[in-house]
């Protein structure tokens, strides 16, 4: 009950981030959105065994925190509720890749050299994405997504979806109510009443949905999810989308830890 609560809540605390006023929220969506996507792509283009190359890319979530105003306590909740599925795609590599490779002279499994890889890289990709929502919102990403020309359906399915999640667990938490109060001190459902439990809650869903629907249609819905008027491009936008770009690649093409590492010896020397 407490998991769908907080679930719930999280989702209110994404639209509540959304509204601020800063920087980064005044950046176009549009922009934000292929910024976004031109990092998980270099992100998750790294080789398997890569993990000092990655580092500098945590540099991008840390100056969106810092210029958006974002807390990082409830969003670390949201990515560390994610980490066990992050670590349950990992965990096997040290199991079946024994081999070993030199890092920094000292031998270590590639297994866990891989694992700790696909940890960074998931844990980026993750942050990165609640950001984009946490400042941009999911009505102004659905703009965007319009303006990239993604077909009307799936724009207004992700639009639905995600607006409409909330009343799904709202409804499974009433249910579990429900159920809690009519089988005190039981900890959980049965097993045995899992089957009708998905029924009720299947039926209750169909009921619900057309309700909205209704609703929907009284108001002058047509299939058409206005999301209201967004702004051209500026100069500061594509500046922007220029200067992380330019950092994506520079970091990219070179592993800027390796190369401070070898001026901070050699100046040492």
């Amino acid at each position: 009950m407490s998991n769908m609560i907080n679930s719930l809540s999280n989702m209110r605390l994404l639209d509540d981030l959304a509204r601020k006023k800063t920087f980064i929220h005044r950046i176009h969506p549009l922009i934000k959105l292929l910024t976004t996507v031109a990092y998980l792509t270099v992100v998750v283009s790294f080789e398997r065994h890569e993990i000092s190359g990655l580092l500098p890319f945590i540099f991008y979530p840390i100056l969106i925190f810092a210029l958006a105003e974002i807390p990082v306590a409830p969003i670390l909740k949201m990515i560390l509720f994610i980490e066990p599925l992050i670590i349950g795609i990992g965990i096997l590599n040290p199991l079946f890749d024994h081999s070993k490779i030199l890092l920094g002279g000292i031998a270590i499994s590639k297994g866990w050299v891989t694992f700790l890889s696909i940890f960074i890289k998931c844990s980026l990709t993750v942050t990165a994405s609640i950001l984009l929502i946490a400042t941009t919102g999911m009505d102004r990403l659905a703009a965007a997504l319009r303006m990239l020309k993604i077909p009307k359906i799936f724009v207004l399915q992700l639009l639905l979806t995600y607006r409409y999640i909330s009343v799904l667990i709202e409804e499974v938490s009433r249910m579990m109510r429900a159920y809690s109060l009519r089988a005190p001190g039981q900890k959980g459902i049965k097993w045995s009443v899992w089957g009708s439990f998905a029924g009720q809650l299947l039926l209750r869903t169909f009921e619900r949905a057309e309700r909205v629907y209704q609703a929907m249609s009284l108001r002058g819905f047509t299939g058409e999810y206005h999301t209201g008027e967004i702004a051209k491009l500026s100069f500061k936008d594509l500046a922007y989308f220029a200067a992380w770009s330019l950092f994506f690649v520079i970091a990219r093409i070179y592993d800027i830890p390796v190369l401070l590492g070898s001026l901070f010896t050699g100046v040492m020397r």
